[in-house]
């Protein structure tokens, strides 16, 4: 059996100097916002890890009003959705991803933010796609508020 998750996220962009993206960190004049680590990249895969097994959402399992969430790895907490996924039968065949961001350009880190990914889920990084796309300067990614990302991925069970 084969099932198809897609996830999405949004975090807005405040002053700092790195973002998390993928469980890598870039250095950058801006930081994302969020209750954990703002790692919309791994947010959007866990997002759509869950909805491929029906598990529910990321709030479901990490909920923001649980002050143990605040400032979570967010590395960790797809191992920990990766591992209840797992033991249900569940293996990745492939996932692809997209973020959306004007800046800090992504291109020159696509393949440690795939290798790290591959990394977590124990699994080959050919497994993995990273693609980025700007907001050509339209929208609120355009405008350099927010960075969003999105993940679809294909799982399959024997059972």
């Amino acid at each position: 059996m084969f099932r198809i998750g897609l996830g999405h996220d949004t975090h807005q962009l405040a002053e700092g100097s790195a973002i998390l993206l993928g469980g890598i960190r870039i250095e950058h004049s801006r930081r994302l916002l969020g209750h954990s680590d703002a790692d919309v990249l791994l947010h959007a895969i866990i997002d759509a890890i869950l909805g491929a097994t029906g598990l529910g959402d990321i709030g479901e399992f990490f909920p923001d009003t649980d002050l143990v969430n605040r400032n979570r790895d967010s590395a960790e907490m797809l191992q920990i959705v990766w591992n209840t996924v797992q033991l249900q039968g569940w293996q990745i065949v492939n996932l692809d991803t997209i973020i959306f961001a004007e800046h800090p350009k992504i291109s020159p880190h696509k393949e440690a933010i795939k290798n790290k990914i591959a990394q977590i889920l124990g699994i080959t990084p050919n497994q993995v796609g990273v693609k980025a796309k700007t907001g050509e300067k339209v929208g609120f990614i355009g405008r350099e508020e927010a960075i969003s990302a999105e993940c679809i991925v294909l799982l399959k069970t024997n059972s």
